[in-house]
């Protein structure tokens, strides 16, 4: 039996186009809420757009946020996408009162208002991209990614950021941990680079 990608299914609206992604490269992923199947899966995918106090509600509903401990600290490769960075850290200005999984120290805030920028940040944008990353291996600096946020992540740990982006302030667009992985931009979106990025996932 083959290595195999789980994606954690928890009614996030961008799952479909995810999996479709994966498919381009040859994966065969699987789409599910089941404890064993994640757990028993050689990564884990926690994709995600809508609002953080909904998703955090959906995931306790369905029993899922000790599982996705449990995969974390299993050492299991483990990635967020947009809504899925910023559920693993402590707390966001979108959910008042609301925890996240508090896998990683930080919180998500508003992107502020600025003359020019548009909020939600929609489109395209460059990335610094930490030279030592293994999510970005092979991808030159300053690639352009696809971004569709209002919030954005402000990592606790500097040494955790893999890349950032500016719009309005600076932006912690991904993150890397040991077996823990996100990014704020949407790799299922952003062409020939985000596929390159999920193909260095798969590696893992």
């Amino acid at each position: 039996m083959g290595r195999t990608t789980a994606i954690i299914d928890y009614d996030a609206g961008n799952l479909r186009s995810v999996e479709k992604a994966l498919m381009a490269l040859g994966e065969k992923p699987v789409i599910t809420r089941d404890r064993q199947t994640l757990l028993q899966a050689d990564r884990v995918i926690l994709p995600g757009v809508g609002a953080f106090a909904d998703a955090m509600g959906k995931l306790e509903q369905y029993g899922l946020c000790p599982v996705i401990h449990e995969i974390v600290e299993n050492g299991t490769p483990f990635l967020g996408i947009c809504l899925g960075l910023q559920l693993l850290f402590e707390r966001s200005d979108e959910g008042e009162g609301v925890a996240g999984l508090s896998l990683l120290p930080g919180e998500i805030l508003k992107i502020p208002e600025k003359p020019g920028l548009k909020v939600p940040h929609m489109g395209w944008n460059s990335l610094r991209i930490r030279e030592e990353s293994r999510l970005f291996a092979g991808i030159p600096q300053d690639s352009y990614v696809y971004f569709v946020h209002s919030y954005y992540c402000h990592a606790g740990r500097e040494e955790d950021v893999a890349a950032y982006t500016d719009y309005s302030v600076k932006i912690h667009a991904a993150i890397e941990r040991d077996n823990l992985f996100a990014c704020q931009f949407h790799p299922e979106k952003s062409g020939d680079v985000g596929l390159q990025i999920l193909s260095n996932f798969l590696k893992f």
